[in-house]
């Protein structure tokens, strides 16, 4: 694996700090280039030029992607960019019960990603949480 990239949106935080700690698993785990970026610095077009990606948001509303840039963002996204590509999916919610992520995680299935891991995390991470967001970027580098 010699390059991931971090692609996240975040309002309070929260989901910054977990993309912050799942590019640190990556790191240590010896990739070379990991790209830590906002989807506002982020195109679509960057997902089929790595060789793995993890993409953050939280739960907005009524458990949906934040809809002005993250979900335009992962609209644009292509089975020809997704196909067979490590993913790793994260971010924070308030209430709910996580169908947010799960509905994320079937879509990018349907494009043909191989999700490795959805992580989702109430309300401000804990250590713990940022621990198994260090993991799981370590993950998504062995794959």
């Amino acid at each position: 694996m010699n390059r991931v990239a971090v692609v996240y949106w975040s309002g309070t935080g929260n989901t910054e700090s977990m993309a912050k700690a799942v590019a640190e698993g990556a790191q240590k785990a010896g990739v070379p280039e990991v790209a830590l970026l906002t989807v506002g610095e982020a195109v679509p077009g960057i997902v089929g030029t790595v060789d793995a990606v993890a993409l953050g948001c939280p739960a907005m509303g009524a458990e949906v992607l934040e809809e002005s840039e993250m979900e335009p963002f992962v609209a644009a996204l292509t089975a020809d960019s997704l196909q067979g590509k490590p993913v790793l999916l994260f971010g924070s919610y308030d209430w709910g019960d996580g169908t947010w992520m799960r509905e994320w995680g079937e879509r990018m299935k349907g494009l043909g990603a191989k999700v490795l891991a959805e992580l989702p995390v109430k309300l401000d991470p804990k250590e713990e949480d940022l621990a198994r967001c260090r993991e799981a970027g370590a993950l998504l580098a062995g794959n």
